[in-house]
């Protein structure tokens, strides 16, 4: 057995290396979890591209998880905006000016710049209907109104807590996803959610957006968030980047948000036209972009869902989930199994042991990823990998302690009236009675893991979650069933290995231990 873990954690050690190695000579760029920052991100990435290799982290979250990202140096750049940074990243009471936060941003390593040319501010919207509101003070006093806001948006220094004090708004919101939300106030379910300035829905849905009248919002002017040591490492990238300034208007950023959510285009493919029509000589050739192109990109092609479902991307998103599982489950199988044991020699250690693995098992699993990237200094697989161990370690460590305690004592008599020792006892007897209890314990941790590695995508380290979030972003229920139901198929398929597994166990463990007493 620990043969085996080491030589599984030789081969992860070996692999993490070799992509570490390989990523030093890559300008990483990211981008956050909703259409208009996919699509920035492929916009970058293909002006970058002919200087450069180029490998674009689409969908890593929201903005905690991206700038966690930045700082340890698993992305070099993203597209953010100056209020973000200012409120919610410097923490700042009132609006900065550019050379304030280039400043303070040069301490941490990291800089501001390439003013890309529009503001998409933060908004609330309404349906537009004859008694709404037109103006954000009007709403204290419509109290009976309900609020479906996205969960960053309330939690932002520069959000929901700040607006509902200058506005005096009592009501609790409720939070929502922001691709889901528009549909969520048509269907009439909300009253009020946050918008985005240039989002491509607002005149889709006929809503009305409320006036700031007491000019709460700052200015959300898209820039780019960087490492300083990019711009030193990829000189001739960075100059291709710099020549963005200024080039992107409000209404070229509505018309591809519109693009992606109304009429289903690629993100690659909208990228691509637009420097087409912008910059013939910023144009990313079709081969170098096509291999930044995002999982969303793929699928939106396909006409119906089983080519959504069996898009060229299956294998690969197969591939990686189960990678993660199975390593994961072989990580926690290797401490839980021997931890169990050890609780079940030792009751005094058994209840601080479950404690211990019950209580990581409750840390929610986004907060989980947060705290990760920055204890482990990147992003992807290997934070991915941990969160998913230490969720995984709890049904494990339980069942092998209920299996080895739950072995007959008269059988334990007699392996000690034979001579057997404590090691050879556990070996001979104990544990292949225990493996069918074992062995559903392992059986539950890898069922588990199935739908938690859907998290994954959230920091790019692939799986059917990137359909998922990308379905969410984009507000396509297709695609997110083109996610889930791969998911869901192999946790059943799963569950049924581990159960032939159990009925092999339990045929034979009853008459294997008894014949080695013989014996």
């Amino acid at each position: 057995m620990l043969r085996r873990a080491a030589t599984v954690f030789l081969a992860l050690a070996a692999t993490l290396f070799a992509s570490a190695a390989s990523a030093d000579d890559t300008l990483r760029i990211g981008s956050k979890r909703f259409t208009e920052s996919y699509i920035l991100g492929e916009l970058l990435a293909q002006t970058a591209a002919p200087h450069a290799r180029v490998e674009h982290k689409q969908g890593l979250g929201n903005t905690a998880i991206v700038l966690a990202a930045l700082k340890s140096g698993s992305i070099d750049v993203y597209p953010e905006y100056t209020g973000t940074i200012s409120q919610e990243i410097l923490k700042h009471t009132q609006p900065a000016t550019l050379e304030q936060m280039q400043r303070e941003l040069a301490a941490q390593g990291l800089g501001i710049a390439v003013p890309l040319g529009f503001n998409n501010t933060y908004a609330l919207a309404v349906r537009g209907a004859a008694g709404d509101p037109r103006k954000l003070s009007e709403l204290a006093a419509q109290r009976e109104m309900r609020y479906g806001l996205s969960h960053e948006f309330i939690g932002r220094a520069d959000g929901w807590p700040g607006l509902a004090k200058q506005y005096a708004i009592g009501a609790t919101p409720r939070g929502l996803d922001h691709g889901i939300a528009y549909e969520a106030l048509a269907q009439k379910q909300v009253d009020v959610i946050d918008i985005y300035s240039t989002d491509a829905k607002i005149s889709q849905y006929g809503l009305r957006v409320l006036e700031d009248d007491r000019a709460y919002f700052p200015r959300y002017d898209a820039v780019l968030l960087y490492r300083l040591d990019a711009a030193q490492r990829f000189p001739a990238a960075w100059q291709a980047l710099r020549a963005l300034e200024g080039r992107i208007i409000a209404a070229d950023m509505i018309a591809m948000n519109a693009a992606a959510e109304l009429r289903g285009q690629p993100f690659s493919a909208i990228a691509r036209d637009w420097l087409a029509r912008h910059s013939a000589s910023a144009m990313a050739p079709a081969s170098q972009s096509a291999a930044t192109e995002p999982t969303a990109a793929v699928l939106s092609r396909a006409s119906t869902f089983w080519q959504r479902l069996f898009a060229d991307d299956f294998w690969p998103l197969t591939r990686q989930h189960i990678l993660l599982v199975a390593l994961s489950v072989a990580m926690a199988s290797a401490l839980g199994i021997p931890l169990g044991i050890l609780a079940a020699y030792r009751p005094k250690l058994r209840e601080p042991v479950m404690a211990a693995a019950g209580i990581l098992q409750t840390i929610p699993s986004l907060a989980l990823l947060a705290m990760l990237i920055p204890l482990l200094g990147t992003i992807g697989t290997m934070p991915a990998l941990c969160a998913l161990f230490v969720y995984a370690l709890l049904p494990i460590v339980r069942n092998t302690c209920t299996g080895i305690s739950g072995v007959p004592q008269g059988l334990k008599q007699a392996a000690e009236a034979l001579g057997l020792r404590t090691t050879q006892r556990l070996k001979e007897i104990e544990l292949p009675l225990a493996a069918p209890v074992i062995l559903a314990g392992v059986k539950t941790a890898a069922v588990m893991s199935v739908g938690t590695a859907t998290i994954a995508a959230f920091i790019g380290a692939g799986g059917y979650g990137e359909r998922i979030t990308t379905g969410l972003a984009l507000n396509d229920n297709t695609l997110m069933l083109a996610g889930a139901l791969p998911a869901a198929v192999l946790a059943l398929l799963t569950q049924g290995l581990f159960e032939w597994m159990e009925r092999g166990f339990k045929a034979s463990a009853a008459a294997r231990a008894p014949a080695r007493l013989r014996a």
